[in-house]
């Protein structure tokens, strides 16, 4: 009898015809393959749904759904056509469930490593890769990468993990990432983003929409987590060398303070906002302590790691 856990994939895409297919043969070159992969054609309007279908086609553990009628382009309609895929995915016998991006590839020992990982750890409730980018013409690791945040194109949960954080959460301004493994930790899971296991992002994040644009949308949902302002603000001014220079800075701490001027209210539950910013004045601590008092220095001591 075969006892080696089971995953599940699904991946929303909208208009990736020029990306899907090195997804679609990096998963299925995979020593492990997934039980099943739903592939959410959100409308596209080019080759993305003729491309899916022809691997489908080849492979079995590909299903696409296809969704018609275009809607405006927003990020709560981006999960919830992810998911659309997932209510089709409960229906199937597995142990770990992944949001898969359409535009990112990896080795194919990929998914057996990270099986690995969790095989090792039952309180590792969520894990995935390090996203490497390009930059200057070459691939490399992605500034934002950290150990304990995973990146919403390779995110990959414990079934037990996905149940208890409810799935994905369609929040205003996105960051379902963000959403889900702070909800993930508040429910005693681990989260690790795992450095020694690449995955090749080819879009790199936050160039759709143009720069500006992102940067006031990150800060909008900054806002919408009722991140703690002196955290936030100091995140700004760890960034302010990265390019667009003060500009995009600038930007996502207006988008942030936007949220006090219209005198809004977070959109998640107080129970979260408390949970996350707990652990932000946490890590705030690590910036202050004294030297000496770190010893040994922990992993996240430095600004960088602490935002």
């Amino acid at each position: 009898m075969n006892t080696s856990p089971s995953y599940v994939l699904v991946t929303a895409a909208r208009n990736e015809e020029s990306l899907i297919e090195q997804t679609i043969l990096s998963v299925a070159a995979q020593t492990i393959r997934p039980a099943k992969w739903v592939i959410v054609d959100d409308a596209s309007s080019d080759r993305t749904a003729e491309i899916v279908k022809e691997y489908a086609r080849r492979h079995d553990f590909i299903e696409l759904l296809e969704l018609k009628g275009a809607h405006p382009p927003d990020f709560a309609a981006r999960i919830r056509v992810i998911n659309l895929g997932c209510d089709i995915l409960k229906r199937a016998e597995f142990d770990f469930l992944g949001n898969l991006d359409a535009d990112v590839t990896f080795e194919p020992s990929y998914f057996e490593v990270l099986l690995g990982k969790f095989a090792v750890d039952p309180k590792l409730g969520l894990a995935g890769g390090f996203l490497w980018e390009k930059e200057r013409g070459e691939f490399r690791p992605r500034k934002g990468n950290r150990a304990w945040s995973v990146a919403n194109a390779v995110q990959l949960f414990r079934r037990e993990c996905y149940e208890a954080v409810g799935g994905y959460t369609p929040v205003p301004y996105g960051s379902p990432d963000w959403h889900a493994e702070v909800s993930a930790r508040m429910h005693g899971w681990k989260v690790e983003s795992l450095p020694d296991l690449t995955v090749i992002h080819h879009r790199t994040t936050g160039t759709t929409g143009g720069h500006l644009r992102n940067a006031y949308r990150r800060g909008r949902a900054a806002f919408a987590f009722g991140s703690y302002p002196p955290f936030e603000i100091l995140k700004c001014v760890s960034r302010i060398h990265q390019k667009p220079v003060f500009l995009g800075t600038a930007t996502r701490l207006a988008g942030f303070l936007a949220g006090y001027w219209r005198r809004e209210a977070p959109a998640v539950s107080p129970q979260l906002v408390a949970f996350l910013r707990n652990e932000q004045r946490e890590r705030l601590k690590l910036i202050f302590r004294p030297p000496w008092k770190l010893s040994p220095k922990p992993p996240s001591a430095s600004t960088k790691e602490v935002f």
